[in-house]
């Protein structure tokens, strides 16, 4: 019997298509999907939103059907599907603001980034090809340059040497394509094993997570982990084992050479090796609780041996009195995180926390009476408001995200401590020069707020945000005086969302005041009566997703 590709993307037309995780890792389905979780229940949605990507049935209709077939004997549960069309447009004009944009980096000037492709399912194989395409224009911008003393060089540059966060990624424009949100994976049931390219976020955070977010590109990794919930006796399971691959950015981390080549410590040019684990359980008795744990390491590839503990690092002891000092001399970077996140449906309403160490504690009673060090921590909410209009409601939700050192990094590392998502050998927890997991800058802060009227996609809100730049150098550079202060990014965002038929379009309008822009002083400024050097710049992004078909059943 002859066979020909017309046959095999047309023939028997009828079925239905097997639910998918494509989309649940877009920040822009993410807010919908919580939003239905909260106010249509679990039966809608059961998801934890602590492992993402995950399958979820509801968009299954934003998949353009090319072919499907779950009846026929010798072609049963085949399908191929073309993905949307994602673009987005991001313009800042006086210097880089903004995260959580995946391969798009940190710049001033426009940027675009591109993507769409295709999925197949064969069975319990799964193909999922989507590219991505990203240009800047990567224009220069006033960073931190000339005329400051050698002590605020030499802290600076401290930073710089123990993470990879370059100003600017290259001294003209920028292009880059990846294979982006590609996968290939077997799929049996609620798990799934596989080879990616794909985003990953671990925790519930919504801005911002301390291990894996949509902050940096994707990295190629194996992956075992579960695409739904896998339901048990004891209620709910999600998690993932991945092992993978880092690259560093190979750009320098100021605009200007000559403090490159004085105070910069350059990379080695070896690649990372990444092993990394996450469990997320939702307790049958308490189907609102979600709770978890992360963790992962990072080293050079050239230090690791042909043992079972450096190929698995992630299932060694916590403690360092077992595994050893040696293992931060070879560059061995840990990780690790607790959340919850706790879901009232009846209230509409939820709250989450994340809270991780940078470094192993030297035993268990060390972690019990100083917890605070090497720590980071987020933790935010959600409550929807009803109107008079079912469809319509407020949100309101915000989030807090703290990486500055705590105090006591005063007496245990005189004032040196190290950053979250830094290590001195192995450099920051990245890859080509972006964190994998909080995007906002080494040793920052943020606090954000947003109100919004919601209704499906459509949104129209204001976004409140404070953002404190890299507050662990300020405080090594400067100590306590009264001259220099912080530098605080202020802001506030206009929100506005809409869907036409077979588009969904996103956009944001990002009004900053840089106080104390890079910690400089006026130049009116004198010791008696301080000024600091302020900078307004503007943030807008507009994305859009165009949908192939129309779906008309994306609501019901």
């Amino acid at each position: 019997m002859k066979f020909n590709l017309i046959t095999f993307f047309f023939i028997c037309l009828n079925g239905q298509l097997l639910a998918q995780n494509l989309f649940s890792n877009n920040l822009q389905f993410q807010d919908y999907l919580r939003r239905e979780q909260l106010s249509k229940g679990f039966d809608t949605l059961n998801a934890s939103f602590n492992h993402r990507p995950f399958q979820n049935k509801q968009l299954d209709s934003f998949l353009t059907p090319v072919f499907i077939n779950n009846q026929e004997k010798v072609l049963k549960n085949i399908a191929l599907s073309i993905l949307p069309f994602y673009q987005t447009f991001q313009l800042n004009s006086n210097r880089p603001y903004g995260w959580g944009d995946g391969p798009m980096i940190p710049s001033s000037g426009l940027q675009s980034y591109s993507s769409t492709g295709f999925f197949a399912k064969v069975s319990i194989l799964n193909i999922q090809i989507q590219p991505e395409l990203v240009f800047a224009q990567n224009s220069s911008f006033k960073g931190f340059g000339n005329n400051r003393s050698d002590r605020e060089y030499r802290e600076m540059f401290f930073t710089y040497n123990i993470s990879d966060s370059p100003e600017r990624f290259g001294d003209g424009g920028y292009s880059k394509i990846s294979l982006g949100q590609s996968k290939v994976s077997l799929e049996l049931g609620a798990f799934e094993l596989g080879a990616s390219t794909q985003n990953i976020w671990w925790g519930p955070g919504q801005f911002n997570s301390l291990i894996f977010s949509n902050n940096a590109q994707g990295f190629p990794h194996l992956t075992l982990n579960t695409t739904k919930p896998a339901k048990t006796f004891l209620g709910n399971f999600e998690g993932q084992v991945i092992v993978g691959r880092l690259e560093n950015s190979g750009f320098a981390p100021t605009q200007f050479g000559d403090l490159n080549d004085k105070y910069f410590r350059p990379f080695t040019g070896d690649w990372r090796y990444l092993n990394g684990i996450t469990i997320s359980y939702n307790p049958k008795w308490i189907p609102g609780l979600f709770v978890g744990f992360s963790r992962t390491f990072q080293q050079f590839n050239k230090s690791r041996i042909n043992e079972f503990r450096d190929y698995f690092p992630v299932f060694d002891a916590f403690q360092k009195v077992k595994v050893g000092f040696d293992k931060d001399a070879d560059g061995k970077d840990q990780q690790a995180s607790v959340f919850a996140r706790f879901v009232a449906t009846k209230a509409k309403a939820e709250i989450y926390f994340e809270y991780g160490r940078r470094d192993h504690a030297y035993n268990w009673r060390e972690a019990i009476l100083n917890p605070e060090h090497a720590r980071a921590y987020l933790f935010g909410f959600i409550k929807l408001f009803d109107l008079n209009n079912q469809r319509k409601m407020i949100q309101l939700r915000g989030e807090v995200t703290h990486q500055q050192e705590s105090i006591n990094t005063i007496i245990r590392n005189s004032g040196d401590g190290l950053s979250w998502h830094t290590h001195t050998r192995a450099r920051g927890f990245s890859n080509f020069g972006q964190p994998l997991g909080v995007g906002i800058g080494t040793g920052a802060n943020v606090q954000a707020l947003e109100i919004s009227l919601v209704e499906n996609f459509n949104k129209f809100g204001v976004l409140f945000e404070r953002l404190e730049n890299n507050q662990d150098f300020y405080y090594r550079a400067f100590g306590q005086q009264n001259e220099h202060k912080p530098w605080i990014d202020l802001s506030i965002g206009f929100l506005f969302d809409k869907e036409w038929n077979n588009l969904l379009l996103s956009s944001k309008l990002q009004l900053i005041n840089g106080v104390n822009y890079q910690w400089q002083l006026h130049p009116n400024s004198t010791p008696e009566f301080p000024k600091g050097q302020n900078l307004f710049s503007v943030h807008a992004q507009t994305s859009i997703i165009y949908f192939f078909n129309n779906p008309k059943s994306k609501h019901d």
